[in-house]
């Protein structure tokens, strides 16, 4: 996995995955609700930790409420720190997009090339910044 000296897993608010089917990355539409960070930017799947729950766990859990898909942590092949986020990466055969089941929040689900979205400019910036750095270290 990525870069892990240093970390103190229980100082982090929330988790993000950067989710691959096939060479395409899942990419949500957010909501243009009030109070909301970034309304209405491109995300990627992933949220709020609960509780006392682990990285993974958090990325695990928002990404089956946002999208319906079921992952392992063995699925979770690359991780990194953006402040108090922490960032995933997992790759699904095409099919996968057959699984994807939207969820309540957000308003809409998309594939994109991953170096669009690192360059989209309604992308989050710092998310669109963790894509780049996975597809600079992207493992063979």
């Amino acid at each position: 996995m990525g870069r892990t000296k240093g970390w103190i897993m229980q100082d982090f608010g929330g988790a993000k995955l950067i989710l691959f089917i096939g060479e395409r990355i899942v990419v949500l539409r957010r909501d243009h609700k009030p109070g909301i960070p970034w309304p209405g930017r491109l995300d990627l799947p992933g949220g709020g930790r609960e509780r006392l729950e682990s990285p993974e766990h958090c990325v695990l859990r928002e990404t089956h409420e946002e999208i319906g898909l079921r992952l392992g942590a063995h699925d979770l092949i690359w991780r990194d720190r953006f402040h108090r986020g922490v960032f995933f990466a997992a790759h699904l055969p095409i099919e996968a997009e057959q699984r994807i089941v939207f969820g309540s929040e957000g308003q809409g689900w998309s594939l994109m090339e991953p170096q669009l979205y690192a360059t989209h400019p309604e992308a989050i910036p710092h998310f669109a910044e963790m894509v780049r750095r996975y597809l600079n270290q992207k493992p063979v």
